[in-house]
């Protein structure tokens, strides 16, 4: 997720509380929703697009915040 902060996404999970919060809600949602998809976790497929659109949030709010911290 977002090559292009590779450093940025690094420093701001040590330094960031908030951010570091965010990523990691993201990264549990991924995986949570790889593993409904792929039948290891039961749900339907509403299910599924509800925990999609929140990733989707998440990713949303994570790249303001990489892109307000760029331009620092």
């Amino acid at each position: 997720m977002f090559p292009e902060f590779r450093d940025l996404i690094t420093k701001l999970k040590t330094e960031d509380a908030h951010f570091s919060r965010l990523f990691d809600e993201h990264n549990e949602l991924d995986q949570k929703i790889k593993n409904m998809e792929a039948g290891i976790d039961l749900a339907t497929p509403s299910e599924i697009e509800v925990l999609k659109k929140e990733k989707l949030h998440l990713k949303d709010e994570l790249y303001s915040l990489l892109k307000a911290h760029d331009n620092k």
